[in-house]
């Protein structure tokens, strides 16, 4: 009894107790044991199960024995059981070691496979991830490869886009260190290989781009040259169907069709090294700075773009000028389109500000130096067709075309000057005499191109004109003149060009050629047939004016119609005719100051006669022959009313001149024989003008005055001193019947000279026919009564 609690002892502090417990709980429990047997076995302590297994049998036997004592039969009927127990446990015991021997012969062959499976799997697992760290390492290195491929190819966008990908999916990912270490640190010496090479082939660009510009624009320009003569041409033949079918000639119409085409097919350039590096700048987290230096770097050769060359005239400069800028704009306009992003709108209209400010600046300095008018319409129609270039770009290009507009004025004044002296030449070396063309080529170029022939039959060769060799002169200056100001005004947004045509072409006709045939008539120096001559030429002149007018609306591409409406005429045409009359004023002036010549030969004519001549006098002859030979050369030449008009102011002429020879101081007295001899002058040329006034058809005129009534005056006073009643005149009836254009004073001065015999010796003693003194008294009676009517 004493020794049990030792006994306990021993066996917690051995550590067994707490296994006694656990197992005596167990089987308290009823729980199976089988799993504690296992674990004994397999720890290879079954001899420890054992002694345990008996250390509670003996305290149960021990509790047994306790119980026993108070309960003696149950204690028999349990230490029966208990007996049965143990027979089992033994039985037990039996099976476990024979289970275990087997299990452990079956289970070391097992385990040693089990050893080899296990480090096969083991083996298995790190070749896997082996092999998987091979894939991304390999993977990488052909990314690598692929790289140095495209950097010795020179691809470099693809290259770097390669670097793009390796630093942003794979870096992180490689799980070999030291080759990640080596990829981590060629990266960045990468990205800087390929920035410094697409940097350098950027740069390289920038140096060959200017000479490139040049071409793109020289050829842009070339392109809208082509498309403008096209134009052009289309609407000349549109207008000339117009004309056919306004006329009657024909019923087609043609509609204009201008030819579209794509610019950018035909303007090709390679923009390769600008994208290249603007993507590559971009993949690589730079491309704000790279737009920044783009940017800067076209800035500064826009501006030495806009420097003008001091060393060479702007003439001849103003077309590298401006092709240089076009090409520049234009390949601005397709980086903006095509590089994705690297020019801003803002940035392109910043630009072209730039270039707008400085090229209006250099037109208008150069515009006010210039001192030739075709020095103007050049550099006019390169800037027009450099701003219709770039309107198909989509830049704005109106101040230009106002500056063009601004020096309208002055183009055309200056174009007037050069026509002013080239007129005057014209006209001094003009000897105003018939032009005479000898072949049809000349015809052509003198009369047909100026539609200037009467008829649409070919004349034969020689072929005399009625004008001289200024008048195509002139019209070759104005059709020049209409060219060149519509090809100034062309193509600068004016709508109404073809006013302002009309409008200098007035002033042309006006005050260059009007003024300058004004001058050569009021020169003092023209004869007879120059006087003629610049009146016909002036008739000539006067009609051109609406075939120049044509000329004007067919380059202007004015419908027919308008230009045949009412009031649509120049000014000139009203001007020219002014300026005839004082050519046929010149002309009458002539002619009298001809005619005096040969009136001044009246002095030597016997005014006391003792006999009647029984011929004209010798100034009548020379008369009458320079009469013939003027109406000859002008009925050809001048329309019928200034014939008309040059002849009744010769022959009024005329008629005045013999009364004021009756009139004149000089002469102191004349006889009746004298009269009768300028009766006899006054018949033949009356005679002169009846048949001139048939003849050249102007009685068809069907004035109120013949020729023949020019020389009223004479006639009157020649018949009153011939007639027999002589009083008579002042008898009103007669006189407004027969001497109406007799002036009192003067029939007074002329009568008191007139003798109707000569004084003699003894005259009064002559003998004398009652007729003759009957005169005498009827003229001494109407001189005696002119004197009291004074």
């Amino acid at each position: 009894m004493m020794h049990t609690p030792a006994k306990k002892r021993t066996s917690a502090e051995n550590g067994d107790g707490g296994i006694d417990l656990v197992l005596a709980r167990s089987i308290g429990n009823g729980e199976d044991l089988r799993r504690i047997v296992q674990y004994a076995f397999e720890l290879g302590k079954p001899d420890a199960l054992l002694l345990q297994l008996r250390n509670v049998v003996k305290k149960k036997e021990f509790e047994i024995e306790e119980l026993c004592k108070l309960h003696y039969e149950e204690f028999i009927l349990a230490v029966d059981e208990l007996r049965s127990v143990l027979v089992d446990a033994d039985a037990l015991k039996s099976s476990l070691s024979s289970d275990n021997l087997k299990l452990q012969d079956v289970a070391s062959a097992l385990l040693l496979k089990l050893d080899e499976l296990l480090e096969l799997y083991s083996i298995k697992k790190n070749i896997a991830k082996a092999m998987q760290i091979m894939r991304v390492c390999v993977h990488v290195l052909k990314l690598c490869l692929q790289c140095n491929m495209h950097i010795s190819n020179n691809r470099l966008y693809p290259a770097v886009k390669i670097v793009d990908i390796i630093e942003r999916e794979y870096i992180q990912n490689i799980p070999l260190e030291p080759f990640k270490k080596v990829i981590e640190k060629q990266i960045p010496a990468i990205k800087k290989f390929i920035e410094n090479k697409v940097s350098d082939e950027f740069n390289e660009w920038l140096g060959r781009v200017r000479s490139t510009t040049k071409n793109i624009g020289q050829l842009a320009i070339g392109q809208a040259a082509s498309v403008r003569q096209r134009e052009a041409e289309k609407r000349a033949s549109q207008w000339e169907a117009e004309e056919q079918s306004w006329s009657g000639l024909s019923d087609l119409v043609f509609t204009l069709d201008v030819e579209n085409f794509d610019e950018d097919s035909v303007l090709e350039f390679d923009l390769t090294p600008v994208y290249r590096a603007n993507h590559v700048h971009s993949y690589l987290g730079i491309g704000e700075k790279f737009h920044e230096h783009y940017y800067n770097n076209r800035l500064m050769q826009l501006n030495l773009d806009l420097q003008i060359s001091s060393a060479q005239p702007f003439l001849e400069s103003h077309q590298s000028f401006f092709t240089q800028i076009a090409g520049f704009f234009i390949l601005e306009d397709r980086v903006l389109r095509t590089a994705g992003g690297l020019l801003l709108d803002s940035q392109l209209e910043t630009l072209w500000d730039t270039a707008l400010s400085k090229m209006t600046s250099v037109l208008e300095d150069q515009f006010s130096h210039m001192d030739t008018a075709n020095h103007l319409l050049l550099v006019k129609d390169f800037v027009t067709l450099f701003g219709s270039t770039l309107i198909r770009h989509g830049y704005q290009v109106k101040p230009l075309l106002d500056i063009l507009d601004n020096s309208r004025d002055k183009y055309h004044e200056l174009l007037l000057s050069e026509c002013h002296k080239q007129i005057a030449e014209a006209l001094a070396s003009d000897t105003f005499e018939h032009m005479v063309i000898k072949k049809e080529y000349e015809y052509n170029m003198n009369v047909v191109s100026f539609h200037l022939q009467s008829s649409e039959i070919v004349p034969a060769f020689p072929f005399i004109a009625t004008f001289s060799s200024s008048v195509p002169d002139a019209c070759r200056i104005v059709r020049s003149f209409i060219e060149d100001s519509v090809n100034y005004l062309s193509h600068g947004g004016h709508v109404n060009t073809y006013d302002v045509v009309r409008k200098y072409l007035d002033k042309l006709m006006i005050d260059v050629l009007n003024k300058a045939l004004l001058n050569t008539i009021h020169s003092g120096s023209l004869d007879v047939s120059k006087a003629m001559q610049i009146a016909a030429n002036i008739a000539v002149l006067e009609r051109t004016c609406d075939i120049f007018l044509l000329q004007a609306g067919q380059l202007c591409s004015v419908p027919l119609h308008l230009l045949e409406r009412p009031h649509s005429g120049l000014t000139a045409k009203a001007v020219f005719k002014a300026t005839q009359n004082a050519a046929y004023t010149a002309l009458s002036n002539a002619v009298d100051s001809k005619l005096d010549e040969y009136l001044n030969l009246m002095h030597s004519i016997n005014w006391t006669a003792d006999e009647a001549p029984e011929h004209v006098n010798d100034y009548m002859n020379e008369i009458f022959i320079y009469l013939n030979e003027l109406i000859t050369n002008a009925q050809p030449i001048m329309p019928l009313d200034a014939l008309y008009r040059m002849g009744f102011a010769a022959l009024t002429h005329i008629s005045d001149s013999i009364v004021a020879a009756f009139l004149s101081e000089s002469l102191k007295r004349f006889n009746l024989n004298a009269v009768v001899g300028i009766d006899n002058d006054l018949k033949r040329l009356e005679l002169l003008a009846d048949e001139i006034f048939q003849s050249t058809g102007l009685s068809d005129l069907k004035k109120d005055c013949s020729f023949r009534e020019c020389l009223t005056e004479a006639r009157q006073l020649v018949n009153l001193l011939l007639s027999n009643q002589p009083e008579s005149f002042m008898n009103p009836e007669i006189r407004e019947a027969n001497y109406g254009a007799l002036d009192y004073k003067k029939v007074a001065v002329v009568c008191e000279k007139f003798k109707d015999s000569p004084d003699r010796l003894f005259g009064s003693l002559s003998g004398r026919s009652t007729k003759q003194t009957a005169r005498k008294k009827s003229m001494d009676t109407l001189k005696r009564r002119l004197k009291d009517f004074s």
